[in-house]
């Protein structure tokens, strides 16, 4: 299972409620009901800041209560979803990184963990923190629903 090809040759469309653009830092804030999209990806946050190098955008910070993520992986799979109160996109890397009470779900399969990385292009998720034991992440794995033929 692979993300959209083109997801990450599209350009990134932002709306919002304000933005600000600090020439000298290369960096784009936006506030108020954000919504991003590239392609099939679109996330969702209250705030929105945008860091660029050189013309191109190297990471994008997504904060919210909490910000929300979606993609369409491939064509005839389901979206995937994920959240988290701190979401990092790398587009350059297809590396997106949820923080604080993340959860990312496909289907009936859902992780929850304070740390998870998702890669967008190869549809690969690793979730919990190899530092700490403590940080535990939680797995649902649902299994499907049999049709069952009426005697």
């Amino acid at each position: 299972m692979s993300a959209l090809e083109t997801d990450s040759e599209q350009p990134i469309y932002i709306d919002s409620n304000k933005a600000y653009y600090d020439e000298k830092q290369q960096t784009s804030t936006y506030t108020g009901n954000v919504f991003a999209t590239q392609g099939s990806i679109r996330i969702d946050a209250e705030k929105l800041v945008v860091y660029m190098k050189d013309g191109n955008i190297t990471k994008l910070v997504a904060t919210g209560t909490p910000s929300k993520f979606k993609q369409l992986p491939a064509v005839g799979k389901e979206e995937i979803y994920g959240e988290g109160l701190i979401n990092e996109f790398y587009p350059d890397k297809n590396l997106l990184i949820f923080m604080q009470n993340a959860s990312v779900w496909q289907g009936d399969a859902k992780q929850s963990s304070e740390y998870i990385e998702y890669d967008t292009k190869n549809s690969l998720l690793k979730a919990g923190e190899t530092a700490s034991d403590s940080k535990r992440v939680h797995s649902v794995i649902k299994p499907k629903q049999q049709s069952r033929k009426a005697e």
